[in-house]
């Protein structure tokens, strides 16, 4: 098995930067995406798309992925009167902010940029991504899971195709279960257990690190049942982290964490790696693109590590999240949008998901996790198995039903100045997420949003 996107790991580390540029105002929301020269009309037929393709044009994709330059060559090679000029303005928020200058500009942004699912309804809303609708692409839906085309999908637009995804799993050190007698947790309860059982037999040990990390605490939200955001109208949005989901979620980390079973060490830091590979961090719960980085970066464990799904609140319950993960969008700005939506439906719906997965990339499309090839796919890393048949499982597992804020990049900014607080100090995280929705629904207000806090 290839490793992953490598810069998932510079993707995990940015998530919470501040986003000083990326504030959204109504009033910016109202007069952004003023890009008019679109050449789609309304509608867009198939062969609109294809006579687009044969004029010479030139469009522009930013994105981080590795995959994407590829995909490009090999767009080109079917499309010679195109090209595809690749872009990597920066990972995540560095790109975010540099995409929302170049809307409030009117000028600048690209014809394509990749998005992560959590920061797509930023854009969406403020009218600055074209609705893929327009293209037929409302059509594609049973192409991809459940949970990314409903990341995608936001009110009746369509404003991105899935690029790729990534539900959960359990990644353990089978060498270090084994050494010290542990059992593989199947619910939050057994895994807590575990983690006091490890603790005890080696003080130095720990289940799994946790300093705090707002990707990490929503998608452990999601995965407890958990919908803290709801938004109607695209402005009243309203924000409940102690719905029964975020209790479920903090009560049980609350027990890790005043127990000092947390290893207080930051994720993609070299403490980090060596605590991988030396057996003292013996499991992640984290998205599925995490093998390559294991592979590359903690090569000294191959053949020790597992994969294994997500614990669950309840013996015999299935239950998943996504944890990470994007797709691509079209700029309103763009005044080459056909020639966009052809490259965006070869490189995420037609013969770019193979380039992609090639290129270790975890699939969002239906067809690529169900075949034979990617199902039965051997890692010796993972001592030979067959780890895609457990993350796919995870894939169809995801609990239905999330969404994110529509201001969630800065949302997620402020997560270590109020949830984070918590972790340092080793308290309680329900107030800790009672401090988060507070700040993040005063910044929704001030941003003129109708923002309930239950």
């Amino acid at each position: 098995m290839k490793s992953p996107h490598s810069t998932r790991k510079a993707l995990r580390r940015t998530a919470v930067v501040v986003a000083t540029g990326l504030a959204l105002s109504m009033s910016l929301a109202a007069c952004s995406g003023s890009g008019t020269g679109s050449t789609a009309a309304s509608t867009a037929s198939a062969a609109d798309i294809t006579a687009a393709l044969n004029e010479k044009s030139t469009i522009t994709v930013w994105a981080w992925a590795p995959a994407v330059a590829d995909i490009a060559t090999a767009f080109e090679k079917e499309h010679p009167n195109v090209t595809v000029k690749v872009v990597n303005a920066g990972t995540g928020n560095d790109q975010y902010i540099k995409l929302q200058n170049a809307i409030k500009a009117g000028s600048g942004a690209p014809d394509i940029a990749q998005i992560e699912y959590y920061a797509l309804p930023q854009f969406a809303l403020s009218k600055s991504l074209a609705d893929l609708s327009a293209y037929g692409f409302d059509s594609f839906a049973s192409e991809y899971t459940d949970s990314t085309w409903g990341s995608v999908k936001l009110g009746d637009g369509i404003y991105a195709l899935p690029q790729d995804s990534g539900p959960m799993a359990m990644f353990y050190n089978k060498a270090v279960f084994d050494q010290y007698g542990l059992t593989v947790p199947t619910t939050w309860d057994e895994y807590i257990a575990t983690a006091k059982k490890l603790h005890a037999a080696n003080p130095k040990a720990y289940i799994t690190n946790d300093t705090g990390d707002a990707g990490f605490t929503t998608s452990m939200i999601w995965q407890a049942g958990g919908k803290p955001f709801t938004t109607t109208d695209s402005t009243k949005v309203s924000i409940n982290l102690q719905d029964e989901g975020s209790k479920k979620f903090a009560d049980t980390w609350n027990t890790l964490l005043s127990n000092d079973l947390l290893a207080a060490t930051p994720s993609w830091s070299d403490e980090w790696y060596k605590g991988l590979g030396d057996g003292t961090i013996a499991t992640l719960n984290i998205g599925a693109w995490m093998p390559g980085n294991l592979e590359t970066g903690v090569k000294e464990a191959s053949g020790n590590w597992r994969v294994a799904p997500m614990p669950t609140y309840k013996a015999g319950d299935t239950a998943s999240a996504e944890n990470g993960g994007g797709g691509d969008a079209i700029l309103e700005q763009s005044t080459n949008k056909l020639v966009a939506a052809g490259f965006l439906q070869y490189m995420n719906e037609g013969a770019g998901t193979q380039i992609s997965i090639d290129a270790g990339g975890f699939p969002s499309t239906v067809a690529d996790l169900n075949s034979d090839k990617f199902l039965n796919a051997t890692s010796d890393y993972f001592g030979g198995q067959k780890i895609n048949e457990v993350l796919v499982q995870s894939a169809k597992d995801v609990v239905p039903g999330w969404s994110y804020l529509p201001f969630q990049v800065y949302s997620n900014s402020i997560f270590k100045d109020t949830v984070g607080q918590a972790y340092a100090a080793k308290s309680d995280i329900n107030a800790g997420l009672t401090a988060w929705q507070k700040a993040t629904a005063d910044y929704g207000n001030q941003q003129g949003f109708t923002v309930t806090s239950k």
